[in-house]
């Protein structure tokens, strides 16, 4: 099976193949080539995809404050439908909204919805296997959290972790292991690192037109970035998780919900733009989407499988 890049950076999508007995790489954040907008649907290729109740475990690998743990498991939460505030002034649009476009690829494959269940979280805070890490051992610590059956993992690294391709050809990659039915993703924290790369637009980029950054939506460059690449390797991760699932292109050039959009936020985007997005009065902030517990989030676009478009929320 196929190893292929997802595109992060205002964004640029190239496309690797890593060939593994065990491990399948399917997705990871990149940045080499001009997007191009895909002219046809995503195909269902009749593989399984994540459905139903769907445990989510968390390695924590190194040093994340509570703060920054909060952050993320709140929007893992905002993922399923929230009561909505129906008064004068609704809160909208919500993470859930989002998500209903990967229910709607469920749908179409025959599948149930594709419901979060935070399961447990881990804590390695002393970096058992060191600072420096290959791709091989992101798969070995996803086994330690012992995800649930059918569960997914993931694995995120603090901004003193370095790992295998980080910020030199990705921001994160969701994978499985072909032995074991198990799928996990793994994000880092680039904010010490390549913030230009992984966490745009709330750093100035390293490449391209150099527009001055957003205002990070829960304070944290690093994090609110992080946000980001989670949700586009949960969105291919759920849709495609064994590499026969939704994808456009041929193996090695694959494109899934989340990466055939690359860069685009909001209405109007465009390389060096994210698009027109909503603005917190008080901090300033961007975002498109608002979670449990008062939080915003800036998500990507996703590939609308009705309208064969990148949809965003505003």
């Amino acid at each position: 099976m196929g190893f292929y890049q997802l595109a992060k950076i205002f964004p640029l999508v190239v496309v690797l193949i890593h060939l593994s007995l065990a491990d399948v790489c399917l997705g990871a954040r990149r940045l080499t080539s001009l997007y191009q907008a895909p002219t046809m649907a995503l195909s269902y290729h009749k593989g399984a995809l994540l459905e139903g109740n769907l445990p989510v475990s968390i390695l924590w690998y190194g040093e994340f404050s509570p703060a920054q743990k909060s952050i993320i498991a709140d929007f893992l939460l905002s993922l399923n439908p929230q009561k909505e505030n129906l008064g004068p002034s609704p809160v909208k649009p919500l993470v859930s909204h989002w998500w209903n476009t990967i229910q709607t690829y469920m749908k179409k494959a025959g599948k149930k919805d594709a419901r979060i269940v935070l399961a447990n979280q881990v804590t390695d805070r002393n970096c058992s296997l060191g600072k420096i890490l290959k791709k091989s051992q992101i798969s070995r610590l996803a086994r330690r959290v012992h995800s649930k059956p059918g569960g997914l993992t993931i694995v995120l690294t603090a901004k003193d972790v370095s790992v295998e391709a980080f910020c030199l050809s990705n921001c994160g990659f969701h994978s499985s292991n072909a032995k074991e039915k198990s799928v996990f993703i793994w994000v880092g924290n680039s904010v010490t690192q390549c913030p230009g790369q992984c966490a745009w637009p709330f750093h100035q980029p390293i490449y391209g037109p150099q527009t001055a950054p957003l205002g990070a939506p829960n304070g944290d460059v690093g994090v609110d970035g992080m946000i980001i690449n989670i949700a586009s390797l949960l969105a291919g991760a759920v849709t495609n998780p064994f590499g026969n699932g939704y994808f456009l292109g041929s193996a090695g050039a694959e494109l899934e919900v989340a990466s055939a959009c690359p860069g685009v936020y909001g209405k109007g985007a465009h390389p060096g733009y994210a698009g027109e997005l909503l603005m917190d009065r008080t901090t300033g902030a961007s975002y498109n989407a608002q979670g449990v517990n008062g939080r915003k989030y800036l998500l990507p676009a996703l590939f609308d499988p009705l309208t064969s478009q990148c949809s965003t929320l505003v």
